[in-house]
């Protein structure tokens, strides 16, 4: 075990001078690095997103965003060509910027450019906006100028949106009233034209019907009765020759009168002897109440053609009265045919007044719900232009740093040396494995086959050996001080460091 580490000793001891170069090389580059690299500052501001001054309770937002939502719409409005274009050419963030593309300047402002959010369930929502440039008043510039675009464009944004919810529930009710006004226009126009088949008088038309149908019966009975009646006349006239008129109608009185009498006689002889006054009263009446029937029956004999005449009269006025209650009667028929053809159309009218007022109605109660919008979405505007909503506030602004961030020149230091160090160790490893020469005699037994008595290693001259060490030496020395001298005159006269590494990590992220 002790050989095999010492053959491995041997070995690396042999290529140390590759070790060295390769070691010594990343070495003097990694601090040589850390020297010339500028220093970077960074500034940095801390926002919160602020809850609405006004409780939800007692009126919502018109703007409802979430606080995180709301932070990532500022990052993407914030990051845009336009917005660090404008920043960056105003702040002069980097040097000879007049000769860099517009591609390049924002490639770098949003490399440089750092946000970090915190959000979260019963937690305050945080951003935390830094920028990082070798101007450290830049620095601060650069941030504040980000933080008065975040808090101008947010409120712009807020009050815009506002603004837009309240102009286009203006534009509802205006036009939600207006179509309102037609519709009302609409149901008037065919109320006006269908007034007497609407449903609202359908029970009062219907009671019409009925009592127009009772008189039209009621004439039809009297028309009977008045052709009865006709009938009745000229059949008495053709029996009797006369007319029942006002005369019959005494003569026929009187002779009941006279009966009365005959039978006031009877019942006076039932109870008194005809001796008795009252009897020859009774009698007495009776005597004179004959002679005035006997008077009235000649009377009526000398007057038969009087009765003529008096029969045409009389069926005159008959006809009179019939002619009349017909006319009523078509009048009447008339009518109720009028008001049936109206019944008939009120079902029709009934489903399309239904359908108009029903339009209106929903309309309506569109209409009742913008003019509530409206009325929220003017509130909503007025607490938007008066900052009582959701803002964004500054809990702390950007100040010019005193201390550069970075580059951490210790870790670039180490880290090239560590570099350097494992770089060596695996290039003398890669020669080695590739190395197929004969080292040892076990190599000879290996190869050859063969078991060798002695081995007697390649002895150098005095002469190789000083031209060997001057060579290590000079390469050594080209490499300690060259290197870092090429280096500097490379950042000082031809490119800074810096933007050589930006433009190759650029180049390789394109290729990538």
């Amino acid at each position: 075990m002790k050989a095999l580490i010492s053959f491995y000793m041997a070995l690396f001891l042999r290529r140390l001078h590759y070790f060295l170069i390769v070691f010594l090389t990343i070495t003097a580059a990694s601090i040589t690095l850390a020297k010339l690299l500028p220093p970077s500052y960074v500034s940095e501001a801390r926002l919160l997103v602020e809850p609405p001054q006004i409780p939800g309770q007692l009126l919502a937002p018109t703007v409802q965003v979430e606080p995180e939502e709301e932070l990532q719409i500022i990052e993407q409005q914030l990051l845009t060509r336009s917005n660090l274009l404008e920043i960056a050419r105003s702040q002069n963030v980097f040097e000879n910027i007049e000769e860099m593309t517009p591609d390049e300047i924002v490639r770098r402002m949003r490399s440089d450019t750092n946000i970090r959010r915190i959000a979260g369930r019963r937690q305050a929502t945080l951003m935390f906006l830094s920028f990082e440039s070798k101007n450290p008043k830049t620095t601060a510039d650069v941030v504040n100028q980000y933080v008065t675009k975040i808090l101008q464009n947010n409120a712009e944004t807020r009050t815009e949106r506002a603004t837009n919810t309240l102009e286009f529930f203006k534009g509802e009710v205006e036009r939600l009233g207006t179509r309102l006004q037609q519709q009302s226009a609409r149901i008037t126009q065919f109320k006006n034209d269908n007034i007497d088949a609407l449903p609202d008088t359908l029970n009062y038309r219907l009671s019409e019907q009925s009592t127009l149908q009772e008189r039209l019966a009621t004439i039809d009975r009297q028309l009977f009765s008045l052709e009865e009646q006709r009938k009745s006349v000229i059949d008495v006239f053709e029996r009797t020759g006369q007319v029942g008129t006002a005369a019959g109608t005494a003569i026929s009185r009187e002779q009941e009168a006279l009966n009365e009498l005959q039978d006031s006689l009877r019942q006076a002889l039932a109870i008194y002897s005809p001796e008795n006054p009252r009897v020859k009263m009774i009698e007495a009446q009776i005597a004179q109440q004959e002679e005035i029937v006997a008077s009235q029956v000649g009377t009526t004999t000398d007057d038969a053609n009087a009765e003529t005449s008096l029969l045409d009269i009389n069926l005159a006025g008959i006809d009179a009265q019939i002619r009349l209650l017909e006319t009523q009667r078509e009048q009447l028929t008339r009518q109720l045919a009028a008001l049936k053809e109206t019944l008939e159309r009120t079902p029709a009218n009934s489903i399309k007044l239904d359908s108009l007022e029903r339009d209106y109605q929903n309309t309506q109660a569109q209409y009742n719900a913008a003019v509530a919008s409206l009325s929220q979405a003017s509130m909503g505007e007025r607490i938007e232009v008066l900052s009582q909503g959701q803002r964004i506030v500054v809990l702390d602004p950007a100040t010019v740093p005193t201390r550069p961030d970075g580059p951490n020149r210790k870790l670039i230091a180490v880290g090239g040396t560590l570099f350097g160090a494992m770089l060596g160790i695996g290039l003398i490893i890669l020669l080695e494995f590739f190395n197929n020469s004969i080292r040892r005699p076990a190599d000879i037994t290996k190869h050859l086959g063969i078991d060798p008595i002695a081995t007697v290693p390649y002895v150098r001259t005095p002469m190789e050996l000083v031209f060997r060490r001057a060579g290590f030496v000079a390469v050594i020395l080209a490499i300690i001080v060259g290197l870092p001298a090429a280096i500097y005159a490379v950042h000082n006269y031809f490119m800074p460091l810096d933007l050589i590494y930006e433009r190759f990590a650029q180049k390789i992220g394109g290729l990538i």
